[in-house]
């Protein structure tokens, strides 16, 4: 297996790497399931408590870009253990705070750090492969993102509330110190610039910019429905409130299988991935839309929603890698800034239209903008700048119609 996918150190460094992403997703949350303790301990409202949430990823919309800007030119070993050694500082900072400001301090500290790892972490995983193996790695990658959605947040929340909030949070920094010891040994030291992912293979500014415009759109619509998806599942499909967990749980692991299989598919047919994603996304959230009220088709709705949702961010990491037009960094950048917006812009959408339109409302909103972004991804080819000489090797046109 390691021969035909990749050295043991690369494998070794992916698995720090992927750690990593699941410690920095499960951080991001792990607030709203303690935010009854929390409050309680440091004597402030839930509503303070949920704005560590909010905040910090305000934080990463606004300063991926510019930080990202600022660090790129740090060798990438030296950055991802300095981004490592920052999120365990914190988040130990976190566990003991004594105040909700010091607490709020330490998690903006995170954030800044989680928005330049997010950058930096797909290039740097992609340069360890073969270019035929990289939308696998970068998928295993993202599956760090998903099982933390499945586990990691449940666990982190369990944790806490059979011991203390702060207990959950020196659980993370402690395996964030075992990711960034082993991302230390196993990673090679490498100038910036000189990795073999550090800009596209196939550079092409319309269809990165077209990746990009999917991104927010799709984002968006996701988000839309999904924010408020406890009361669509409670009010239109009539689950019970303790169902709605289970269904969530349903929903991840369909997450965690579209990942993989977009690995298994990005590599050979890439455009073509990503269209079927997008599309499925849409007739999902149609088909949650229009038949919520049967509860085996919303069953059936939301798995292929989650699927789709964590396969197309597998999808996106990967192909900005073939057609980012100068530095894949700062390509991943500008892309998961564009994913934060999404994610910002969709959960407004769905706090406006609950009042009104209701739950359904938020699902039929979310279904339009995902057709809106399959439009996009489906004339993605003729927004392509580059031509395509004889011969090109294959990672760099798969999947262009």
């Amino acid at each position: 297996m390691r021969e035909r996918f990749g050295s043991r150190s690369a494998i070794v460094a992916l698995i720090a790497m992927t750690l990593a992403v699941f410690l920095y997703v499960t951080t991001e949350a792990l607030p709203i399931g303690l935010l009854p303790s929390i409050a309680k301990d440091l004597g402030t409202s839930a509503s303070a408590v949920g704005l560590l949430v909010t905040a910090y990823g305000l934080i990463i919309v606004v300063a991926t870009l510019p930080l990202t800007r600022l660090a790129r030119r740090l060798p990438r070993r030296r950055l991802l253990c300095l981004l490592l050694a920052v999120f365990v500082v914190a988040t130990c900072l976190s566990a003991v705070a004594w105040d909700y400001w010091l607490l709020m301090a330490a998690r903006m500290v995170t954030a800044l750090s989680q928005a330049v790892f997010w950058a930096v972490v797909t290039p740097a995983v992609a340069g360890l492969f073969r270019a035929e193996a990289r939308g696998r790695a970068v998928s295993i990658l993202y599956a760090g993102a998903s099982t933390a959605t499945l586990a990691g947040i449940p666990a982190g929340t369990w944790l806490g509330q059979q011991t203390d909030w702060r207990t959950a949070f020196l659980a993370l920094s402690g395996l964030g110190l075992l990711a960034l010891v082993t991302v230390m040994v196993a990673l090679p030291g490498m100038p910036p610039g000189q990795g073999a992912a550090e800009r596209g293979s196939a550079p092409d500014r319309g269809r990165y910019l077209s990746i990009v415009a999917t991104t927010a759109v799709a984002v968006t619509g996701a988000f839309t429905a999904l924010t408020y998806i406890s009361p669509f599942l409670t009010g239109v499909s009539g689950f019970a409130e303790s169902s709605v967990g289970p269904l969530l749980l349903v929903r991840g692991i369909a997450g965690l299988a579209g990942v993989f299989v977009v690995g298994y598919l990005i590599d050979r047919h890439g455009w073509l991935t990503m269209t079927g994603l997008v599309g499925l996304q849409a007739l999902a959230l149609a088909g949650q839309y229009a038949f919520g009220a049967s509860q085996v088709a919303t069953v059936v709705a939301i798995s292929l929603s989650g699927f789709t949702l964590a396969g197309l961010t597998a999808a996106l990491g990967a192909r900005v890698l073939v057609y980012a037009p100068g530095e894949s960094v700062m390509a991943s950048a500008a892309t998961s800034t564009a994913f934060n917006v999404g994610i910002t812009v969709g959960a407004f959408l769905g706090s406006v239209l609950l009042p009104g339109p209701g739950p359904r409302g938020t699902v039929l909103v979310g279904a339009l903008l995902s057709l809106a972004a399959f439009a996009v991804v489906l004339a993605e080819p003729r927004f392509a700048h580059r031509p395509k000489p004889a011969g090109e090797p294959l990672l760099e046109t798969t999947g262009v119609a």
